[in-house]
């Protein structure tokens, strides 16, 4: 009897040869990844950069009209007049002072035609500019060259040794320019904002050197080679610590670079991220394939291993076929089961993977739906208290129609002008919020405002019969605000408090009471309603959340009057009042009548 032929047992090198041609595989999961996180990063410090860009131009504008407007003061004037007289200049000089702490500016100070400083607001310190010299300024010779020209300069003070910005404006008497007002922006403070960060912000001027940076050791280092006829300007101008800045020498394929040009002041913003920022997770990704494809070759390692085994069995079967025929048969069937199970393992693999693509469409799209319903709620909300108004006014205009009295009806048809207007106001602003747009504030008096939110929900609080308890003061209160942003803020807080005091019985309540308070003004608005709960506390500021039916709020009048008030760098703090009912106390700055800022858009 010829004996059985043993298998030829498969060998581990057919798994290494399988895994140098799955090897390739890991290069293009390793450029998907990289185009993924990179695109990733590029997004982030592109806004990143936007917001900076904002901040530094905000700060610049802040100031730029400044020299023009304080040039016009009678004080100053005198002091250029009278530059001789020991009065008048200490007059000028305390004035400067005063305006100096209004205004948030480094120094401000007066020069003659000479560019001799005859007043400056830091009269009193060891460093004061009076009585030095700033002829060889850019900032003078361009604010003396005539037709209203502003003078612009960024430089180290020759006597302060700090960074800063340079606005002067010559000061005419009819048409004749008598001296230069010159108003200097601190920029060192704008650096702190940047905070600790694994990207690199710099700020280069016009000769391509470093003057704000978040990496000190790169200040006034040049990123490109400089003219001769640049080095002798910068040697004149004196703008830098160093008459020859050294060249900053970077490598570039170790940073992503995004730059922002701002014609205006000829400047360049550019954010630098390290390349690092995008290997780590790549080679997170590319571990981890690795570590797939290895478990996968494993896998196989454990099935070629099993087959193996099974051969073997086969084999001893073979030779005790007469004894063992039967357990064979056994073993067969158990293998056939198995086998039918791994099909089916790997076909409902296959439906989980499709499965898994569907819900990532379907949370895409849901993402989608979710934005453009906050949008719409947003909408709905702030339009809900107007249009309520307009349709009470239009069906007391037909019935003062009815009876003859034109007169009234025609205010009533003027008021739902003024609330159309309103809206479309609503309308533009929610657009610009949805921009994160920035405007500066300009200045709003506070009690008409008050009144106009007021008279908008009038009716609804006499529906309600809600006793209306007013402590304001009789001085007009200025406040640094957007007009249409202060009404909204307003009608929202009161149509809340209205909406409280449904809840409780007569007799209803609303307490208004506006004061001065460290520098800025404080409007507390109390009603006696059943007041904040613990979670209403911690969770008002939260879109969406709300204590009312669905039919009743949107819950987005506190959420929208937080984001407003601190946009206006004013603050909304909520609290229950120790003698029951809540409290809500809105801080806004105040605004000095003698300084006019710009309107809002």
């Amino acid at each position: 009897m010829t004996a059985p032929v043993t298998p030829r047992r498969p060998r581990w090198r057919n798994l290494a040869l399988l895994a140098l041609l799955l090897a390739p595989l890991l290069w293009p999961l390793q450029q998907l990844a990289e185009r993924y996180y990179s695109n990733e990063l590029i997004e982030q410090n592109r806004q990143t950069l936007d917001l900076y860009v904002a901040n530094l131009l905000g700060i610049l504008s802040r100031y730029e009209v400044l020299p023009r407007i304080l040039g016009d003061l009678p004080a100053l004037r005198a002091a250029l007049h009278g530059a001789e007289e020991p009065a008048v200049r200490d007059s000028a000089n305390r004035l400067l002072k005063k305006l100096h702490r209004q205004t948030g500016a480094d120094v401000i100070y007066l020069m003659d035609l000479e560019g001799t400083t005859l007043a400056s607001s830091n009269w009193d310190d060891p460093d004061s500019f009076v009585g030095r010299n700033f002829a060889f300024r850019p900032y003078f010779r361009q604010a003396m060259e005539g037709q209203g020209r502003l003078g612009r300069f960024f430089g180290l003070g020759n006597t302060s040794g700090k960074r800063g910005y340079y606005f002067g404006a010559a000061v005419y008497d009819d048409e004749k320019a008598i001296g230069v007002l010159v108003v200097k922006v601190d920029l060192d403070h704008t650096e702190t904002l940047w905070g600790n960060t694994p990207e690199r912000l710099l700020v280069t001027d016009n000769f391509g050197v470093v003057i704000l940076t978040s990496q000190p050791e790169w200040r006034f280092r040049a990123t490109r080679g400089l003219e001769e006829d640049e080095r002798e300007q910068i040697r004149f101008d004196q703008p830098y610590t160093t008459l020859n800045p050294r060249h900053l020498t970077l490598d570039i394929d170790s940073w992503l670079i995004q730059s922002r040009e701002l014609k205006e002041i000829d400047w360049t913003v550019r954010i630098l991220a390290p390349v690092s920022l995008v290997e780590r997770p790549v080679r997170t990704v590319v571990a981890i394939g690795a570590a797939t494809l290895l478990a996968l070759l494993l896998w196989l390692g454990l099935l070629m291993q099993r087959r193996r085994h099974f051969i073997e069995r086969l084999a001893l079967d073979t030779r005790a076929r007469q004894q063992l025929e039967q357990r064979v048969q056994e073993r067969t069937r158990d293998l056939e089961a198995l086998n039918r199970r791994l099909k089916v393992e790997v076909l409902e693999r296959e439906q989980a993977q499709q499965e898994l693509v569907r819900a990532q469409d379907e949370l895409l799209q849901a993402g989608k739906l979710s934005a453009l319903g906050t949008m719409s709620a947003s909408i709905s909300h702030e339009l809900n208290q107007p249009l309520g108004a307009i349709r009470s006014y239009a069906d007391n205009a037909g019935v003062l129609l009815d009876q003859q009295r034109n007169e009234e009806a025609r205010d009533n048809l003027k008021l739902i002008s003024e609330l159309t207007a309103r809206m479309a106001s609503i309308i533009a602003h929610l657009r610009a919020f949805a921009r994160r747009d920035r405007h500066a504030p300009e200045r709003v008096a506070l009690q008409p405002a008050l009144d106009d939110a007021l008279a908008l929900l009038a009716k609804r609080r006499q529906a309600l019969g809600v006793e209306l308890i007013r402590d304001l003061p009789e001085a007009t209160l200025w406040v640094q605000a957007g007009e249409t942003r202060l009404r909204q803020i307003l009608s929202n807080l009161l149509a809340n408090a209205l909406d409280a005091l449904k809840e409780r019985p007569p007799e209803r309540r609303i307490w208004l009471r506006a004061e001065r308070n460290e520098g800025g003004v404080l409007l507390t608005l109390r009603d006696n309603g059943p007041g904040f709960s613990t979670e209403a506390l911690q969770r008002a500021r939260e879109p969406f959340f709300t204590t009312k039916t669905s039919t009743q709020g949107l819950g987005l009048g506190l959420a929208i009057c937080d984001t407003l008030a601190r946009a206006l760098d004013g603050e909304l703090t909520l609290a229950n009042h120790p003698e029951g009912g809540a409290q809500l106390c809105l801080y806004l700055r105040s605004a000095d009548p003698g300084v006019t800022f710009p309107s809002e858009d």
